[in-house]
């Protein structure tokens, strides 16, 4: 952990929190602009592409660090679960006041801690535990946000089902129909779960979900269009080349070539 570098490279192999704490930015994440004033914290996980972008004149702290690096899943002889489901932690928030206080002043120790003059294995037992109450308070502080924001944990809980079994099967399951049969529900139902977690239906969130991972073929890999539609469930090119353009507005050759030229500036 260290104060914020200038950049950072696309795909990152371990996870990444940034905080902003002065100024104000826009940060690239998977194709995305994403404004970020004071208070703002983005986690970012393994294979989201990331820039920080071109601004100036903004300061924040940086985390990285890789899946294993957190606890594992055990319980101790008081059934204290120390763990952290990662995929399930949100990917932004926005702190203030004494949540903003807290969240940096736990940063601080940990940069603090990481100088300690120790084994090197003591100095990791101690920032793997640091890490873990961080992301324990992180999801905690979102839990408070939703119940804010009057997502109900029955919806909260429906729709953390439907995100997990999206990220596993969004190359073979495009319809609603599909999720919702799996999860025992409605196709309303989980489309309203959908709509009060993230404020998109459940079928645009699958289809926001394919179309990320086309963006992701298309700009790293060399991948043909056939291919790559075919990797992601669409029997016809065709298919593929017309959803692509309604969700991105450009067609997938276009995006290659954007993002290519976007990289050789």
């Amino acid at each position: 952990m260290w104060k914020l570098p200038t950049y950072f490279g696309e795909e990152p192999e371990f996870y990444m929190i940034i905080l902003v704490t002065d100024g104000q930015c826009v940060q690239l994440v998977d194709f995305n602009s994403v404004s970020c004033n004071p208070g703002d914290l983005l986690l970012l996980r393994p294979g989201q592409a990331h820039n920080f972008g071109r601004d100036k004149g903004w300061d924040g702290w940086v985390i990285l660090f890789r899946p294993e690096f957190v606890p594992p899943n055990w319980q101790s002889l008081h059934d204290l679960k120390l763990a952290v489901d990662l995929e399930q932690m949100p990917e932004q928030l926005m702190l203030q006041g004494d949540e903003l206080q807290r969240i940096t002043g736990l940063i601080a120790q940990m940069r603090s801690d990481a100088l300690i003059v120790a084994s090197i294995e003591n100095v990791h037992a101690l920032l793997r535990h640091q890490i873990l109450l961080l992301l324990t308070l992180l999801n905690i502080l979102h839990g408070r946000q939703q119940a804010h924001e009057g997502l109900t944990p029955q919806a909260l809980q429906r729709f953390k089902k439907f995100q997990v079994l999206v990220e596993k099967h969004y190359a073979t399951w495009h319809q609603v129909a599909e999720y919702a049969g799996q999860l025992g529900c409605t196709e309303k139902s989980l489309t309203r779960a959908s709509l009060m977690a993230v404020g998109r239906t459940a079928k645009a969130f699958i289809a926001t979900r394919i179309n990320l991972e086309a963006k992701r073929l298309l700009a790293h890999t060399d991948l043909p269009i056939t291919d790559l539609a075919e990797t992601l469930g669409f029997e016809e090119t065709t298919n593929f080349t017309k959803f692509f353009k309604r969700e991105t507005g450009c067609t997938p050759t276009e995006f290659r070539r954007r993002h290519s030229d976007s990289q050789d500036l």
